[in-house]
């Protein structure tokens, strides 16, 4: 059962020793299962709106994204239909279907594959609002990933919860730490601290594209860049979803630690932000994990099959 959407908030924090140095884990992966992480907080807003009129969500993306997910739990929470665009379905996600693909069929979802690039020479999200949306009624579009306004709603939610929980513990010059895809909630997180001229800087680094994608998809939302995140810089070229034995390992050594992350977005920002922590000891890091578990069904036996030894 899908929890109430009032008790999608207040999550605890911990912390957490990992390589000898301290950190402390806002643990919004412990929102709900069903419905946890940067989704939830992004899609808070359209659990608390009434949207009356509508009957069908649109979205799209990877058909193993979180947010296919995550939007499959919102359809069945608010009594909609979703329909989730893909450009590419594979057959042997077809044929035996496994984490958030699977999760989110199980919720009721219709997946559906539209090879926007290869029959048009568009974008999946261009396609749609070319072809889909105009034919529509009652029907709510969300873009790839939660990357609109809307989502600011939900993330200044968590933005606050942050805050008080940092007044309350009377630590300065929190550093906060979060890996980026559309870059939304590391975006509109900045944005809230720096509206209300909170010391809390937020560090972000670019997982699907690079640091100059990133910066158009702040610059998207937000125009202004002084509201902007700091975005380090990896010294490696990393391209998303391939395999690298030091993200395995160190989502390893992470488990070993206590805490379960994600295989795609977490490793790198792990790295990233140890080497971080190595050159600024004493300044206070909180990194936000953002759940995302349920893909590692799929992301794990992959990296197993590599790099385990049997």
């Amino acid at each position: 059962m899908l929890i109430a959407p009032f008790l999608l908030a207040q999550t605890p924090v911990q912390s957490f020793e990992f390589r000898g140095q301290q950190f402390y884990l806002k643990r919004d992966d412990l929102l709900h299962p069903q419905f946890s992480g940067n989704k939830a907080r992004k899609f808070r807003y359209f659990l608390d709106q009434d949207f009356s009129e509508v009957r069908l969500l649109i979205g799209h993306g990877s058909a193993q994204a979180n947010s296919l997910y995550s939007m499959a739990a919102l359809a069945a929470l608010k009594g909609w239909q979703l329909k989730f665009y893909v450009d590419h379905l594979p057959q042997w996600l077809q044929q035996t279907p496994s984490g958030n693909y699977k999760a989110a069929l199980a919720l009721g979802a219709e997946i559906v594959p539209v090879a926007a690039k290869e029959l048009y020479g568009l974008t999946v999200g261009e396609y749609l609002r070319e072809s889909i949306l105009p034919t529509l009624s009652a029907a709510l579009f969300v873009p790839e990933g939660g990357r609109c306004q809307a989502a600011e709603y939900g993330v200044r939610q968590l933005a606050q919860e942050i805050h008080d929980w940092a007044v309350g513990e009377n630590i300065t010059g929190l550093k906060l730490f979060l890996p980026s895809g559309t870059g939304t909630t590391a975006l509109y997180l900045s944005k809230y601290f720096y509206d209300n001229k909170i010391n809390i800087e937020v560090i972000t680094c670019a997982v699907v594209g690079g640091d100059n994608y990133l910066r158009q998809q702040f610059a998207t939302l937000c125009p202004d860049d002084r509201c902007h995140p700091r975005i380090i810089s990896s010294p490696k070229k990393y391209h998303f979803g391939k395999l690298y034995p030091e993200f395995y390992q160190i989502w390893q050594q992470l488990a070993q630690a206590g805490v379960m992350f994600e295989l795609l977005y977490d490793p790198l920002a792990w790295l990233l932000m140890l080497n971080y922590k190595q050159q600024h000891p004493q300044q206070p890091i909180m990194y936000i994990h953002q759940g995302g578990l349920l893909g590692n069904e799929s992301m794990l036996p992959r990296y197993m099959r590599k790099f385990d030894k049997k």
